[in-house]
C-alpha cells in the first residue's frame, strides 16, 4: 500500500515550523527499560472480510464488539467505511453498519470510536467529522455529531482516535497536524486544545499524535506520538492535564520508544498500567504508572494468526482479556484481518461513557 503523503507533509512541516519550539517546554523523565520478556497467547476471537479491510478501531459496550475501518489511503473508488459488529460472547458477526454520505469517489475512511452513557457510537470520519450511531432494534441510525477537521496548513486533516471526559468533551487526534481537538458536550465545531510541533511526525509514514487515552483518575490525557519529525525512528507517549487550556510546560514525556516501535493506540488496565500497540513491531507494551516498561505481548510459534501492526485496543472485563485488532497496514495481508485475544488478568479501567444530548 502506497501512503503518497510527502507533497502533503512538505508543505505542513514548513507551516510547523512557524510554532516556535523554544515555546514549547518539556517535563517528565525518558522512561526506558530494559528488554522485556514476552508473555501471552494470542487467540483469534474474529475474522473481519477483506472488503473493506484495514480495520482500526474497537470498543466494547456490553455484549457487543464494535469494529471500525478502514483506515488506511487509497480508498477513492472504493465502497463506504463499516463498523462490524460482533457478539462478545459467542465471537458472531451480528451486523454490519455502513457509513452513508461519503463520496467514495474521494478519499475516505474510518478510524477509531467511542461510545457514551447510552451505548451511541462515535466515530472519527475523514470525510464526515465525529458521527453518531444509534441502536434502534436490529439496525443503527446515523446522524451528524461534529463538524469535519479543519485543515490549519492547507492540507487535509487526518482524525484518529476519539476519547471523551466525563463533562462530555470529545478529544479527537489529527496524526498529520499535530493537534489535538476537542468538541464540546454536543458536538459542532471542533477547536483546537492542544497542537505542539513536539507532536509532528517524519519519515516515510509521518504519523505524529495518534492514540488517546484518559488515565483512570481522570485527570490527565495520555497521547500516543508515533514518529517524530526529527528522528522518524521514535515514538513517545506523552500526557497533558484535561483542564481548559493546558499549555506547552505542562506537556510531561510519559515513555519513549527509540527502536522504530511505532506506538499507535492506548488502553488503561485496572491498576493503571498502560497498555500500548506497537504496530512495526507487532507487539503489545504494558507500561507501569512510573512510566518504565513491565513487559510485551507478542505472537508465539503456532499461534494461528500472528500480531500484525496491531492499532485499535480493548479490554474485555468479563473474561479479563485483551481484545487486538489486527491492522495489516504493511502487509496489507487479508489472512490478517482479525480481531486476536489475549489473556491478562486484567478487567482494564473503563473508558468514560458520558452522558449526552
Amino acid at each position: 500500500m502506497a501512503f503518497n503523503l510527502l507533497p502533503v507533509w512538505s508543505s505542513r512541516r514548513a507551516a510547523l515550523s512557524l510554532l516556535t519550539v523554544a515555546a514549547f517546554g518539556v517535563t517528565g523523565v525518558r522512561a526506558v527499560s530494559a528488554k522485556p520478556k514476552p508473555i501471552g497467547h494470542v487467540k483469534p476471537f474474529a475474522q473481519l472480510s477483506p472488503i473493506p479491510g484495514f480495520p482500526e478501531g474497537i470498543v466494547v459496550e456490553g455484549n457487543l464488539v464494535y469494529v471500525s475501518g478502514p483506515a488506511r489511503f487509497g480508498t477513492a473508488g472504493t465502497g463506504p467505511s463499516v463498523i462490524r459488529v460482533y457478539d462478545r460472547r459467542t465471537h458472531v458477526h451480528r451486523a454490519t453498519i455502513a457509513v452513508s454520505g461519503e463520496d467514495l469517489s474521494q478519499e475516505h475512511a474510518l478510524s477509531n470510536i467511542a461510545v457514551d452513557s447510552e451505548g451511541r457510537l462515535y466515530a472519527a470520519s475523514t470525510q464526515l467529522g465525529l458521527i453518531r450511531f444509534t441502536k434502534v432494534g436490529n439496525s443503527y441510525v446515523q446522524s451528524a455529531y461534529g463538524n469535519p477537521l479543519p485543515s490549519l496548513f492547507g492540507a487535509p486533516p487526518i482524525a484518529n482516535d476519539v476519547v471523551f471526559d466525563k463533562a462530555g468533551n470529545a478529544y479527537v487526534s489529527d496524526s498529520l497536524q499535530a493537534t489535538i481537538f476537542r468538541y464540546a458536550p454536543g458536538g459542532g465545531a471542533p477547536q483546537v486544545w492542544f497542537q505542539s510541533p513536539l507532536f509532528a511526525g517524519g519519515g516515510a509514514i509521518p504519523f505524529g499524535t495518534n492514540g488517546l487515552r484518559l488515565d483512570p483518575a481522570r485527570k490527565k490525557l495520555y497521547v500516543a506520538v508515533t514518529t517524530h519529525s526529527d528522528d522518524p525512528t521514535q515514538g513517545t507517549i506523552y500526557r497533558l492535564p484535561l483542564v481548559d487550556e493546558p499549555t506547552a510546560e505542562q506537556l510531561e514525556v510519559f515513555h519513549v520508544y527509540d527502536h522504530s516501535e511505532f506506538p499507535d493506540q492506548l488502553a488503561f488496565g485496572s491498576k493503571g498500567e498502560l497498555y500500548v500497540s506497537l504496530a512495526l513491531t507487532n507487539q503489545i507494551s504494558i507500561l507501569r504508572p512510573d512510566g518504565t516498561e513491565r513487559t510485551r505481548i507478542e505472537s508465539l510459534p503456532g499461534d494461528a494468526v500472528p500480531l500484525d501492526a496491531p492499532a485499535g485496543i480493548a479490554f474485555d472485563k468479563a473474561t479479563k482479556t485483551l481484545l487486538i485488532v489486527n491492522h495489516a497496514l504493511l502487509t496489507a495481508n487479508p489472512a490478517h484481518f482479525f480481531v486476536l485475544q489475549v489473556s491478562v488478568g486484567d478487567p482494564g479501567n473503563p473508558l468514560v461513557k458520558p452522558d449526552l444530548p
